[in-house]
């Protein structure tokens, strides 16, 4: 049997949900919403501490894992993406940043100058937000998504940010407003009346449940798109052992993320022909760039040992995690209203013209699951993250199992100046930690190991620890898959909404990005109607 809907949404994430619950609600539209994973995941999720329970786990992350890496020693690597209701927003630890306005120069050379700068950028981020602690012209208020400080502050976090003004970093109360520039306590999006997580699934699409114009299908896994000539004209996917069909009256819009969206794309004969053919897919559109610009935000930990009782070692089991826990579920206060990452940088190394690197402070040791050295213990962690990498990846089918895992490329550090940015970012955090009055609770350096200074010694711990800060994006960019309006060049009745489409990586976390770009596409599609 073969359903008939005016919009098909493919990803229930982040983009997806917005889309979805805008078009239900703002239009007679009938909606259908796929996605691949559970509708709703465990209670813990809520609490703004809970996600940490997850980062390890594949129950509801979906691991995509990169091909050998030869500027990283051969290494392997993975690449989470959330896979439930809501997406990254549901499962992420919920840093609010939009990056920096010189970002969207970029966005909109690669539209044409059609609507994509700063200026436009902006009433889409504060069209969307409930603002807590700050108000315009930057923010919203009264926006679904709530966004908000968190509710504790460790006291390592706040040496931290002490340290960095003395060391003439300015203190930044606001990343998101005039200049990003400098070093404060970071905003999330948790609803401050309860202390709880707002994802874009209960931000947008928990509202609009009830509306008979949509239905929400999850567990729904999408395995190709259906053409007619070159227009798309629905989608065939899998629940529960069936083959379905859904097919849309109006369009088709991918909201599945970096990784996903350009897969679907390509075995639906959407693609690079040469890769197509080489895959035995027959080649509907040849769209170069699909699969190509895969940019992520890339990190390496640079750890030190602390005084013993600082920072959040062993809060999160035993009797301290009991203790925690009743106290939040009985005040809305304590630890467990903190996602961990309170506070981060935003500072200029090699003379950059802007900041390049986001130094986060996390208040424990904190490292990659494929990473080993480091014993627990009470300590911190101070994570350069690569704002704008140089390097680009790509996404392909496997040409001898095109159905099977695709061939993730994420290239970090590939170009030899993205690693000298790394090196000295791994100086500036350095630098922090031997400042006062850091320098008074830190006890030694664990990592990189004390003393080491030479730049070899160092490629080596990046080469061995670097991980990815779970960005990916651009592989159906803007002004070369999509126009300016999100339609997918050369084919009729289809659009790409999400993460994919950002032509070059904000300077920043990209679920705020991803957000203002579905917002964007729900205008575009309300127009259309």
């Amino acid at each position: 049997m073969t359903e008939t809907w005016d919009h098909i949404i493919v990803g229930g994430g982040s983009a997806g949900c917005l889309i979805a619950a805008g078009l239900a609600a703002r239009s007679n539209a009938r909606v259908l919403l796929l996605e691949e994973g559970p509708g709703r995941g465990s209670p813990l999720l809520d609490f703004p501490a809970g996600y940490m329970k997850f980062l390890n786990s594949e129950r509801y992350l979906k691991y995509y894992p990169s091909v050998p890496q030869p500027q990283l020693d051969n290494r392997s690597l993975i690449i989470p993406q959330g896979r439930i209701l809501g997406g990254g927003s549901a499962v992420n630890a919920m840093v609010y940043m939009r990056g920096q306005h010189e970002d969207f120069a970029s966005w909109e050379e690669a539209a044409g100058g059609a609507g994509w700068g700063a200026s436009d950028m902006l009433t889409h981020f504060t069209a969307i937000e409930g603002n807590a602690d700050l108000g315009a012209p930057w923010h919203g208020t009264d926006g679904p998504l709530r966004v908000s400080h968190l509710g504790h502050t460790n006291s390592v976090t706040q040496a931290f940010i002490d340290t960095c003004v003395g060391l003439g970093i300015p203190l930044n109360d606001d990343f998101n407003g005039a200049d990003q520039a400098g070093v404060g306590r970071m905003q999330h999006t948790i609803d401050e009346r309860a202390r709880r997580r707002s994802s874009a699934a209960s931000a947008f699409l928990a509202p609009q449940r009830r509306n008979p114009r949509l239905r929400v299908v999850t567990r729904a896994r999408v395995q190709t798109l259906t053409l007619e000539g070159n227009c798309v004209v629905g989608v065939r996917y899998t629940r529960r052992g069936r083959t379905m069909e859904a097919r849309a009256d109006s369009q088709v819009i991918l909201t599945a993320g970096a990784l996903a969206t350009p897969v679907l794309m390509m075995r639906s004969g959407l693609g690079p022909a040469d890769d197509l053919r080489a895959a035995g897919i027959a080649v509907h559109a040849d769209l170069a760039g699909v699969g190509r610009n895969l940019q992520d935000h890339c990190e390496v930990p640079v750890i030190a040992s602390l005084r013993k009782g600082l920072g959040y070692h062993g809060q999160d089991r035993g009797p301290a995690m009991i203790r925690h826990g009743l106290r939040y579920l009985a005040t809305r206060t304590g630890p467990v209203t903190s996602t961990g990452v309170e506070s981060c940088a935003f500072i200029t190394v090699n003379d950059a013209p802007r900041p390049n690197i986001q130094l986060y402070c996390v208040p424990t040791v904190y490292l990659d699951r494929t990473v080993s050295g480091v014993a627990p213990t009470w300590g911190m962690t101070l994570t350069p993250c690569l704002l704008r990498p140089a390097s680009r990846g790509s996404i392909r089918l496997d040409p001898a199992a095109p159905d099977g895992p695709p061939l993730v490329d994420p290239a970090y550090l590939r170009d030899p100046g993205d690693m000298r940015t790394m090196i000295a970012a791994i100086a500036a955090a350095r630098a922090v930690l031997r400042a006062g009055p850091l320098d008074d609770i830190v006890t030694g350096e664990l990592l990189p190991t004390a003393g080491t200074t030479e730049d070899e010694d160092l490629m080596r711990h990046i080469r061995a620890t670097v991980k990815t800060n779970y960005h990916p994006v651009g592989t159906c960019a803007l002004g070369s898959v999509v126009d300016a309006r999100l339609r997918v060049r050369g084919v009729d009745g289809l659009r790409i909404a999400d993460s994919s489409v950002m032509p070059t990586i904000p300077s920043g976390n990209t679920n705020a990005a991803t957000l203002a770009i579905a917002h964007k596409a729900l205008d575009l599609l309300l127009g259309d109607t």
